[in-house]
């Protein structure tokens, strides 16, 4: 008999809105209790300290409109998000202060969450859904330097970009982008030409959430319909289903592999989070938790693999935290 799935290791409440985005910080010596960083519908950023569980710091910059997407920028002070009032800001969090030190305004009106892409020290790339609808604009920070525009070709009418993965083949290699668009279809783009070199259609509707194993050359893509689709990277640069595995119910938020890439999570529109095994998308658990549905799932990167964390933030305005699958 299947173990049943366990309790969460802890519940953190008061963000006093529906929680969409989640994010770990675990710079720092072991043993390192990490920050967790959530993104709300209130447009508050928490700072949370996992060993008192309460929040150590309330961020207010996006004028009160949905925070979408929270980041580090190497190390826990320096700190990227982006709102439903089309701004990405940047802050400095060192020594207790809470400003927004610059910010970019996207112009956006979707829900597509930026991308970042370390590419030297202090030097980063960041892609983000553009004015035009179904044009991505690449920016480097910190100088906000416009790096390309990536167009699809007259006639492709991929829609918008819905969801968005910057990566680097290898060190020294040009940076590529991953992107999810409403017409169900995933594109790579090399960057550098700003030109794409493949499309795979994956979904019949739009791709909500992407993932991708650079050490693979695997991908992974869920939708509102009630499939995950697997796809590859073949030496060409071309993109093909891999496999697909259906679900019982509709609806991912959000997919994300574990950084040792031995599992996945999903945060479904059914309130439930999924665990997979990543080498042969095996499922493994059905975390039911939320009352409502879920939003978000992050992993921590602790380097002790029994301290790893998974937390799922969720329209019921909880954020659940779990340690699972933290032994293999």
């Amino acid at each position: 008999m299947a173990l049943p799935p366990p309790d969460p290791q802890f519940v953190l409440r008061g963000t006093g809105a529906a929680v969409h985005t989640l994010h770990f910080s675990c710079g720092g010596p072991e043993p390192d209790i990490p920050l967790l960083f959530s993104g709300s519908e209130n447009g508050f950023i928490h700072v949370w300290n996992l060993k008192t569980r309460r929040v150590d710091t309330a961020l207010d910059g996006h004028g009160r409109k949905s925070v979408c997407c929270v980041k580090t920028m190497g190390g826990k002070d320096r700190l990227l998000s982006q709102g439903r009032d089309q701004r990405i800001c940047l802050w400095d969090l060192a020594e207790g202060r809470t400003s927004v030190t610059d910010s970019v305004f996207t112009e956006h009106v979707g829900f597509c969450r930026c991308s970042l892409l370390q590419v030297a020290q202090g030097r980063w790339l960041m892609a983000m859904a553009a004015r035009s609808l179904e044009e991505v604009q690449i920016l480097e920070l910190p100088s906000k330097t416009s790096v390309c525009t990536l167009k699809p070709e007259v006639g492709a009418k991929l829609g918008m970009p819905m969801c968005l993965k910057l990566w680097q083949p290898s060190c020294g290699s040009q940076p590529v982008l991953l992107a999810g668009y409403e017409d169900g279809s995933v594109v790579l783009w090399n960057v550098s030409m700003g030109k794409a070199l493949s499309r795979l259609i994956c979904h019949q509707e739009p791709v909500m959430s992407l993932d991708f194993d650079s050490e693979k050359a695997k991908g992974i893509s869920g939708s509102s319909e009630k499939v995950l689709s697997i796809w590859s990277l073949n030496e060409q640069q071309n993109l093909q289903v891999y496999k697909t595995h259906e679900l019982v119910n509709a609806g991912i938020s959000d997919i994300t592999i574990r950084p040792d890439k031995k599992i996945l999570a999903t945060a479904g529109w059914d309130h439930r989070i999924r665990i997979f095994g990543w080498k042969k998308l095996k499922p493994l658990a059905v975390l039911d938790y939320h009352t409502a549905a879920a939003h978000c799932v992050s992993f921590s990167e602790h380097s002790s693999p029994r301290a790893r964390l998974l937390a799922a933030g969720s329209r019921d305005q909880r954020i659940s935290v779990w340690s699972i699958y933290a032994q293999t």
